[in-house]
């Protein structure tokens, strides 16, 4: 593939990870009656992640995550030459559905302007100070690439790597959504923040000084273990 292909892959999954999990945050969480909550919230940024795995894991890697592109790079997973392109077109996919997210929501009769923007101290679910996040982002990120890396290593049982990729991005929120609405991804904070400005946009910088920093953490110590670290061409290396 070639990697203007795999950059329209990378838009259009991240897209879907944005407009599926903050708009769930966003639209259906607290639903009258019938919302689906946290859990539900958790749970759909683990689909979103799934079933793009699935769709345009043979195209691009369905990395979706600026961190991730970053974190493959220091495990040896894929080339820097193709960091510029995969970054752009996350951010961009981001952007794109957090605006379509407003367009939908805005439309509602108690929309209150939220698109589910991560943040620490006033603007934490549950007024968690920065040090707190900057911890919980970190950790959870390395996390997040060592099962990547894990998940897909040649040696590891073949077609499985969707679903854990899933799954531990759902237990990701499941653990950290009250401390900073569980970024993790530096191109999902950046698309709702920019839309809503203000505090969101400010602290932005945290969400993604610390997804990186996990990110080329957990490559490295996956790497240092014994992991396969052979680059991938193709980009076909996180799911």
């Amino acid at each position: 593939m070639t990697i203007t292909q795999r950059g329209v892959a990378e838009f259009f999954g991240t897209f879907w990870l944005v407009f599926g999990g903050c708009g769930s945050a966003v639209l259906a969480a607290a639903f009258p009656e019938v919302g689906i909550g946290l859990l539900g919230v958790s749970l759909a940024f683990g689909l979103t992640v799934l079933t793009m795995a699935y769709a345009i894991g043979h195209i691009s890697g369905c990395h979706l995550n600026p961190a991730v592109t970053v974190g493959l790079w220091a495990g040896g997973r894929f080339p820097a030459k193709d960091i510029p392109a995969y970054v752009v077109a996350q951010v961009l996919g981001a952007i794109a559905a957090a605006a379509a997210l407003y367009m939908i929501a805005s439309g509602g009769p108690d929309y209150a302007g939220g698109l589910a923007s991560n943040g620490f101290g006033e603007h934490s679910p549950g007024g968690y100070a920065m040090s707190s996040a900057l911890i919980i982002e970190i950790l959870l990120t390395g996390f997040f690439l060592f099962v990547i890396m894990g998940s897909t290593d040649g040696r590891a049982p073949a077609g499985f790597a969707p679903i854990a990729i899933g799954l531990c991005l759902t237990l990701i929120h499941l653990i950290s959504i009250p401390v900073t609405n569980t970024s993790v991804n530096p191109a999902r904070s950046t698309g709702p923040a920019l839309l809503e400005g203000g505090i969101a946009l400010q602290q932005l910088w945290l969400f993604w000084v610390a997804p990186v920093a996990g990110a080329l953490i957990g490559g490295a110590i996956y790497r240092a273990m014994g992991g396969k670290a052979e680059p991938d061409i193709e980009g076909e290396s996180a799911a």
